[in-house]
């Protein structure tokens, strides 16, 4: 056991992948139980926390815990209690995107905040890769709320967390697809941040490499 906590503490952002990668698999199960929804949303939402305070803890994220983390836990459990009010899914969403995107930002410095690349900041790609993720499946509930209709019927939280990974990862496999204007301008957005952050992840481990082949 203490074995399993040290290499908890040594690797916080494999905790982070491996509970968001648990939240996908075991969403499923849940959907149907409101304290299911509720546990899950409350645990991503600690997870995040404990990574990031783990691998980048700065006066710029405490307050982002404050200001955005504390009312996104609030929401993650109303949301979960009345999926279908339209102003808890706009107000949850005001909070938990601001909050994912600036998890995944403090995680993209954690990788970029020396020359060597260490095992969790490996794991580190995939983490901020996942939140990202979930931070625009945030907002495509809130966009389907202001411009109902634009992924053809009303859509379930999960069903646009799958879109998001679909666009995000630039498979195209998605089912569900952006009807409205607002809603394409949205995907769109996403589209480009996968591609630019695989390219991106890719030029720093080459750039990387090559300055260890010059040493």
């Amino acid at each position: 056991m203490a074995n399993v906590i040290r290499s908890m503490r040594e690797h916080p952002s494999a905790v982070l992948l491996l509970g968001q990668v648990v939240a996908i698999l075991a969403y499923p199960f849940l959907d149907s139980s409101t304290a299911g929804r509720a546990a899950l949303g409350v645990l991503q939402l600690l997870l995040l926390l404990a990574a990031v305070a783990a691998v980048r803890m700065t006066p710029a994220f405490s307050w982002a815990a404050i200001i955005f983390g504390g009312p996104a836990t609030i929401f993650a459990v109303w949301e979960s209690v009345a999926p279908n009010e339209g102003w808890v899914v706009l107000t949850s969403a005001f909070f938990h995107v601001p909050f994912y995107l600036f998890v995944s930002y403090a995680m993209i410095r954690y990788l970029f905040h020396d020359d060597v690349v260490t095992r969790d900041e490996l794991f580190a790609t995939g983490a901020a890769f996942t939140v990202v993720a979930w931070a625009f499946a945030y907002l495509y509930a809130a966009v389907q709320v202001i411009w109902p209709g634009s992924f053809g019927d009303q859509r379930q939280w999960f069903d646009l967390l799958y879109l998001s990974f679909t666009t995000l990862t630039s498979v195209g496999l998605s089912d569900i697809v952006p009807v409205l204007p607002n809603a394409r301008s949205m995907v769109m957005i996403e589209q480009i941040a996968g591609v630019f952050y695989v390219a991106m992840v890719v030029a720093r481990l080459v750039g990387l490499a090559a300055a260890r082949a010059r040493r």
